[in-house]
């Protein structure tokens, strides 16, 4: 019985850490796409002459105010997500701690400490 509830902890551990580590790696996308964006408006801010924006497929000429406020608002958007997947690491550390601290305990057995 023991070592089935062992089993199926590691497992439980296993896809947390998979969990974590994909995670990670969306946080890493969000936080580049943000220096982008924020490197981007920079630019923009900072452009004398004609303002392109992509629309989809398309790139049409823009007003430099209006680039500045589209960026702005994918700067809010990619933020928002970095706030989520910060909230759901620190949710998945905190039951990936606790499944080591069972596995741990599960292996040392019932005397041990």
């Amino acid at each position: 019985m023991e070592e089935n509830n062992l089993e199926k902890l590691t497992i439980e551990y296993q896809k947390t850490e998979e969990q974590l580590q994909a995670l990670a790696m969306q946080k890493e996308q969000f936080t580049a796409q943000k220096d982008e964006l924020n490197h981007a408006k920079e630019q923009i801010e900072n452009a004398n002459g004609k303002v392109y924006s992509s629309i989809g497929g398309a790139i049409i000429e823009s007003t430099k105010e209006a680039a500045v406020e589209d960026i702005k608002e994918k700067l809010e958007l990619t933020e928002m997500r970095l706030t989520m997947l910060k909230k759901q690491l620190d949710e998945l550390k905190k039951k990936e701690q606790d499944l080591r601290e069972k596995v741990t305990a599960l292996v040392k057995g019932p005397g041990a400490k």
